[in-house]
């Protein structure tokens, strides 16, 4: 029998911040996943945005993390084959796997990490026994539960699942290619949907090392023809359902496979119990659409490894009144409402039918052409100001040599 603190199940982006977190702050914790080395999984392949930064920043990790990744600088925003504002951007490109691999490298002792797969869990107001398939027993006080999707041990404890929308988005990822020339004249881009009917809210473009990154959405069933006419024709169908698209990127192609994943929309049930905690997807997904996702996981492990465990972990025992403090915290659950509510309210907005959602689209639209428009005008303003002090520091320099 090993024994521990906590015994994390799941090493994708949950669990890997966690151990990491946990073993900084010099808990004894063993983070368990049958894959020494992660494979590729079609996930976040993106982190940006000041807020989404801010709560990455909590964990302790994004300084030696995003290292890894690469900085667009600039995101293009357009519709309907015109530029509408080209914003400063903090987004960082990066490959799931390539994530979870820069996110490992900051494990430390007394974090451990253990190549196996959990066969069976038992759990407590006391210690929980987790049981590996080579046989193997960890003794824990806490099981932390961050294996994503994979439902089987939850209902070994008696947790279910509820399916808020069944199918509500479809992802597609692929590296996209300059056809003729040897880059896009754009660092990003985010380009919108020109009709609700083609049931896309938008395309993004991003730069992964010397690659340009596609993610496509839809809102469409998961055995709809259109994703298998994608697949094989990617560039036709492409120009088919955003057809003023190629004003900006040029000609295009589309290099490798398409993944493709659909992505339900739902809520753990029965979860409130002694001796372990769910975290991100493990507790409740969202849309990928809104890129909420990530936020959720760095909400939720911050708080779980900054706030909540070091608590526990100071009085004798793991009971329900102790987890449910994590489930309760207002942090937590704030983010959760917020990107719940986000999933549906984007979707409405994209495909919504009827004159208020339409009206929507194009204050969107004349939001986003509105601020791209005073960006411009300041920028000659700015390198007018750059070039009058530039010129003002040359000028005494001058005196001096005359």
């Amino acid at each position: 029998m090993r024994y521990t603190d906590i015994a994390i199940i799941g090493g994708g982006l949950a669990g890997s911040i966690a151990a990491a977190m946990l073993g900084r702050a010099g808990i004894p914790t063993v983070l368990i996943d049958p894959h020494r080395v992660y494979p590729f999984d079609f996930r976040v392949e993106k982190i940006g945005g000041d807020l989404q930064l801010e709560r990455f920043a909590r964990t302790g990790l994004a300084e030696s993390v995003l290292r890894s990744a690469t900085l667009d600088g600039e995101n293009w925003i357009a519709r309907f084959g015109h530029l509408l504002d080209r914003q400063p951007s903090r987004q960082y490109g990066i490959m799931y796997e390539a994530l979870i691999t820069a996110i490992r490298d900051e494990i430390a002792r007394p974090a451990e990490f253990i190549c196996d797969k959990v066969v069976n869990v038992a759990t407590s107001s006391e210690r929980q026994k987790v049981v590996l398939a080579n046989g193997e027993e960890i003794s824990a006080r806490l099981v932390v539960l961050a294996n994503g999707l994979n439902v089987g041990l939850r209902r070994m404890l008696g947790i279910e699942r509820l399916v808020t929308s069944h199918c509500h988005s479809i992802s597609l990822g692929f590296d996209f290619v300059p056809v003729g020339r040897p880059a896009f004249p754009f660092a990003a881009m985010t380009y919108f949907s020109e009709r609700p009917s083609d049931l896309i809210p938008y395309i993004t473009l991003f730069p992964i090392g010397n690659r340009m990154r596609a993610n496509l959405f839809t809102y469409r069933q998961a055995d709809d023809p259109w994703l298998r006419t994608m697949r094989r024709n990617p560039v036709e169908t492409l120009n088919a359902a955003l057809p003023r698209l190629r004003r900006l990127t040029g000609e295009f192609g589309v290099a490798g496979d398409i993944k493709v994943r659909p992505a339900d929309v739902y809520v753990s049930t029965g979860y409130r119990q002694a001796g372990v905690v769910l975290v991100g997807d493990a507790f409740a997904s969202t849309c990928p659409v809104t890129g909420t996702g990530t936020d959720k996981v760095f909400t939720d492990v911050s708080q779980l490894c900054n706030v909540h465990i070091p608590a526990w972990l100071a009085t004798d025992g793991m009971g329900e009144e102790k987890i449910t403090a994590f489930y309760d915290d207002p942090v937590k659950r704030e983010c959760d409402a917020w990107s719940n509510a986000k999933a549906f309210s984007f979707r409405e907005v994209s495909i919504g039918s009827g004159p208020y959602w339409q009206a929507q689209r194009w204050a969107r639209f004349l939001g986003y052409l509105g601020r791209g428009s005073l960006r411009r005008l300041h920028r000659p303003q700015a390198a007018s100001a750059t070039r009058t002090a530039s010129q003002f520091r040359q000028r005494p320099q001058a005196a001096d040599r005359a």
